[in-house]
């Protein structure tokens, strides 16, 4: 990647986008190669690096199909999904916890409380 064109944080030529930027723009890397990087100094690491991708090379967004707005929504409700109680936490569990809430904290029950 040596011979990529390396352009300081905020400095890069009109032409080239990150693929967030991109992205908003409705369009995408279609393939094409990383045709420069910016780099962002920072003081006690390295340098941050964004690939830059040109604008007239990109491509449009393929549109999403019903078949995968379907599969989507399959996904989202998946991760909904307390693998220990089996049920709709109305959230996305936390990766932390591996379960929704009240199976990773279960309350004490009451005659424990009494003694």
């Amino acid at each position: 990647m040596g011979a990529l064109p390396v352009y300081r944080w905020r400095l890069a030529p009109d032409g080239y986008a990150t693929r967030r930027q991109l992205r908003s723009q409705g369009l995408r890397p279609g393939g094409q190669p990383v045709a420069a990087q910016l780099e962002r100094p920072r003081r006690r690491r390295g340098p941050l690096i964004a690939y830059l991708y040109r604008i007239d090379l990109a491509r449009p967004v393929r549109p999403m199909t019903p078949a995968r707005w379907a599969a989507l929504a399959k996904a989202n409700a998946a991760r909904r999904i307390c693998p220990e109680c089996r049920r709709d936490a109305g959230y996305v569990i936390p990766a932390s916890l591996g379960m929704c809430t009240p199976c990773a904290f279960p309350e004490p029950s009451l005659e424990l409380r009494s003694a």
